[in-house]
């Protein structure tokens, strides 16, 4: 048993496939196969049941992940520990982010932290708020930041930094440059899926309000941010996006931003980890990055 059959070992749990697991590790199915079997005949107990084409782990299986989880990490911990000796800070930092700081904040303040320590690579997960805190509740990753608070007892969220929501259109569609809340619900309102941290947002603030989105007609519901600008410029409705997401769509006079005359959107954003895991140390130093970045934005 070596840490690499442990990797694969716990991809094929994670994923409940051999053919996600190949694809993850970019590695073939018989190579993931082989290894799945060397671990079965090392620890002389089936680790996976083989049903078609599903799998269903054992009970020595959840044993095993559990295991195999602290091992990987204590693994990384000493690679990080001997990086540190060499004054080198090297390897692998894999961040979960909600569309909005995944695409318009996380790039750049990796780049910023890469000139100071490039032997670090980088890998964005993007999801929905729900997606990235699930994920770190399954121990899928470690960090995430996200635009929504979700009420689970297991995650700590640190504030990170404020974002702002507006209301936009497209040019024809409304011609007032401002409106109240109640005179901009009368048109077509174009939402995030649910579990996006801007549609939690922006449920909230009409709620504050006193005002449902049964109340309101619903021009369509898309699954990402892009989706939505599209919508609204083609004229399907207006919508409330972070600011940071329509910076150039408001320079060129693609998207019109409408005035709020009796309301202030603003959010947060939060890193968020869980509360029983410990961060390896170039995640730690990352961390510190963030704090320190958050303030210059």
């Amino acid at each position: 048993m070596d840490i690499h059959q442990l990797k694969i070992f716990v991809s094929v749990f994670k994923n409940r496939s051999f053919s996600k697991a190949s694809e993850e590790l970019y590695l073939t199915q018989p190579t993931i196969s082989d290894h799945i079997k060397t671990l079965e005949e090392e620890f002389n107990c089936k680790l996976f049941d083989r049903l078609g084409r599903t799998i269903i782990p054992t009970k020595e299986a959840e044993v095993l992940y559990s295991h195999a989880i602290e091992i990987i990490e204590k693994a990384n911990t000493i690679k990080d520990v001997i990086g540190q000796f060499k004054k080198d800070l090297a390897g692998e930092l894999i961040i979960g982010a909600s569309t909005i700081p995944g695409t318009y904040l996380i790039p750049h303040i990796m780049a910023d932290f890469q000139k100071k320590h490039p032997s670090v690579s980088f890998q964005i997960l993007e999801s929905d708020s729900k997606g990235i805190v699930d994920r770190v509740l399954k121990h899928e990753l470690l960090m995430g930041i996200v635009g929504a608070k979700l009420n689970d007892t297991q995650i700590h969220y640190m504030p990170f930094m404020d974002d702002e929501l507006i209301a936009v259109s497209s040019p024809s569609l409304i011609k007032k440059e401002r409106l109240t809340l109640k005179e901009l619900i009368k048109f077509p309102m174009v939402l995030r899926e649910q579990g996006s941290g801007t549609r939690k947002e922006t449920e909230k603030i009409l709620e504050n309000k006193g005002v449902s989105l049964e109340d309101i007609q619903i021009g369509g519901i898309f699954g990402s941010t892009d989706a939505v600008k599209q919508a609204v410029k083609a004229g399907l409705g207006i919508s409330i996006l972070s600011r940071l997401s329509v910076i150039d769509e408001l320079k060129y006079h693609i998207l019109k931003e409408i005035k709020l005359t009796d309301i202030e959107m603003k959010r947060k954003f939060y890193i968020a980890t869980h509360k029983k895991r410990t961060l390896p140390i170039i995640y730690k130093i990352f961390l510190e990055h963030l704090k320190t970045e958050s303030k210059n934005i």
